[in-house]
């Protein structure tokens, strides 16, 4: 079996259940695919779970309240699956080393972020720099000041869509984010987008 499922990891499906408990077959079947897992008998310990998470962040759902707290096993997790900020322990949602790795996999992840980092404006740049639909989690107080935004459509142009509705009328953070992505341009007020300098910057 250990053979099997070094080959194939979804083989621990046909094995006794003696031995979908034993964690040497199980930790070598979660290494070979992550979605072995659901097939194990064993508890779940340290070494299994990070081998899993290593194959599929989001796996860390499966943790209990003991691995979901292990710094190593989550920072793991976010570094394959950012949406896995979700699964982690509160503590590291509010930790800004972990949802800033978290955010840069995968944006939208800021979305499990503790509010007060809703507010860090490196993280926030990080996450719509990755997702521009990251910038709907951001603050409100970010989404209203000028500077965030202009920076932040320089980052992704296509994060106009989510600023305050004040900006998508301002000539300056219309045309930096049209400049970005010509795409921004459906988010812009009406009047800009018949613009001649901002039309011609988004083609």
């Amino acid at each position: 079996m250990l053979a099997a499922v070094k080959q194939n990891g979804d083989a621990l499906k046909y094995a006794d259940m003696t031995l979908k408990s034993d964690p040497n077959i199980v930790l070598a079947a979660v290494t070979q695919w992550g979605g072995a897992l659901r097939y194990a008998g064993a508890t779940l310990n340290g070494a299994i779970m990070l081998a899993v998470v290593k194959q599929d962040g989001r796996a860390l759902r499966y943790a209990d309240a003991t691995l979901r707290s292990d710094r190593k096993i989550v920072l793991a997790a976010v570094k394959r699956a950012g949406h896995a900020l979700e699964f982690a322990h509160a503590t590291f949602k509010s930790d800004p080393e972990m949802v800033l790795v978290a955010v840069k996999q995968n944006g939208l992840a800021l979305e499990y972020a503790d509010k007060t980092l809703k507010n860090n404006g490196e993280i926030v740049l990080a996450a719509v720099k990755q997702n521009d639909f990251a910038l709907r989690y951001a603050d409100a107080t970010l989404k209203s000041d000028p500077e965030f935004v202009l920076a932040a459509v320089k980052q992704n142009g296509r994060a106009l869509r989510y600023a305050n509705a004040t900006f998508k009328s301002d000539r300056e953070i219309v045309l930096a984010a049209v400049t970005q992505n010509g795409l921004a341009l459906q988010y812009a007020d009406a009047s800009l987008r018949r613009n001649p300098e901002i039309v011609s910057a988004a083609i």
